[in-house]
């Protein structure tokens, strides 16, 4: 008989919400029009429907619904972002400043644009994960043309300054663009009160579909001007080409109005969870450290180093438990977490750091279910490792 499994790993994707499919399902089938479509009440419907989550993304961010563009996801709104601003301002500067511990989909387009010849300044973190704003403002040129800083860290959790950074970022006259893909539907995010000019979202880490986001782009004071990165049809004000993926665009809409609904409740009981795991692992496993900032961090994030265990080890011992680790894995090595690297930890600490994770369907009894197995897979592999050691064996 195999044991009931438990999903706490959300911070990588999160199932779709029935009342969101509820309200996708008709526009597969019976809403089917494109929305470009403007001379038929066919295409007019897929339109209405379009718009009505254009303004339910904007509400959630306290954005105007035509600052909303609609991608395939975070990963394609970083792209646009970067790649779009170094362009249409090559005219005026260079420089990009970005962070050590950005997603990959910031990192690797900032690679490819030093390959250009842009110039990319990559901050640093303390312990925490935090990029100090003072270090944002000393690493500002002339030729400084986009500040990029992540509002919620995707391993740890921890919560950028965006309101100082962004200050900053308008103070000098330099865009400002985040990847809120964790924060989005999670921890309040105002473009307006943050001044952020540019902002990634995606609908799949906030119980939406998978293959839809959306980029926000500032209209006004000041308005952001971005080169496209493929053309064909002059969808989304000519930035994002394609047919608009209506029922995806629908489901994104929908699983923003209810984050605004529910964002606060969750918060309190996430953060509950999360809290009550590391003190439980810390009590009955020794010395667990937190990855991470303790308080301004994503409520649902709980990254965490185990002393004497490698976090791919204990992973295979959790068969039924979905937790992710700090590792990029490659076919032929297992590298540690640039995040948890950037801390300033050592390598021991990167290799046994493991996400937890929890969501809206969650339930308590999972929450100790799993803890109690973490805590006997950790216990068995030091048992394991306590006779390897004894019998005189090596790895």
């Amino acid at each position: 008989m195999t044991s009931q499994r438990i999903y706490l790993d959300y911070n990588a994707t999160t199932p779709v919400d029935p009342r969101v499919l509820e309200i996708m399902l008709p526009y597969f089938t019976e809403v089917f029009g494109n929305a470009a479509s403007n001379d038929h009440e066919f295409g007019l419907e897929a339109k209405r429907a379009v718009d009505k989550a254009r303004a339910q993304v904007a509400a959630l961010i306290n954005a105007s619904p035509n600052e909303i563009i609609f991608t395939s996801g975070a990963t394609e709104s970083d792209n646009i972002a970067l790649l779009g601003v170094a362009e249409k301002y090559a005219g005026k500067g260079d420089h990009i400043i970005t962070c050590v511990t950005e997603h990959k989909a910031v990192l690797d387009p900032c690679q490819r644009l030093e390959k250009l010849g842009k110039r990319v300044t990559y901050l640093p973190v303390d312990q925490y994960g935090l990029v100090d704003p003072d270090a944002v403002r000393r690493a500002i040129t002339p030729r400084t043309i986009l500040i990029s800083i992540m509002a919620a860290n995707n391993e740890i959790g921890t919560l950028a300054p965006l309101a100082e950074i962004g200050a900053i970022a308008r103070e000098h006259g330099v865009l400002f663009h985040s990847d809120a893909a964790q924060a989005f539907g999670h921890v309040q995010v105002d473009v307006q009160a943050m001044h952020i000019d540019l902002l990634s979202i995606s609908a799949h880490k906030v119980y939406g579909p998978k293959g839809i986001g959306a980029l926000y782009r500032r209209r006004s004071n000041p308005r952001v001007l971005l080169e496209p990165i493929f053309y064909g049809g002059g969808h989304e004000k000519g930035i994002r080409s394609g047919t608009l993926n209506t029922p995806g665009i629908v489901g994104l809409g929908a699983a923003a109005a209810l984050a605004q609904k529910e964002m606060a409740a969750e918060d309190m009981r996430f953060r509950a969870w999360t809290e009550a795991m590391l003190a439980c692992l810390q009590a009955e496993l020794g010395d667990v450290e937190r990855n991470g900032h303790p308080t301004q961090r994503l409520p649902h994030t709980l990254n965490v180093s185990i002393p004497g265990v490698e976090s791919r080890a204990l992973i295979v011992q959790l068969p039924d438990v979905a937790i992710a680790t700090g590792s990029a894995c490659t076919s032929a090595s297992v590298a540690p977490s640039h995040v948890i690297m950037a801390l300033g930890y050592p390598l021991a600490r990167a290799h046994g750091s493991v996400r937890i994770s929890v969501g809206r369907n969650t339930a308590d009894a999972c929450i100790w279910l799993a803890t109690g197995r973490i805590i006997a897979a950790t216990n068995h592999l030091r048992t394991l490792a306590a006779n390897r050691e004894f019998s005189g064996v090596t790895a």
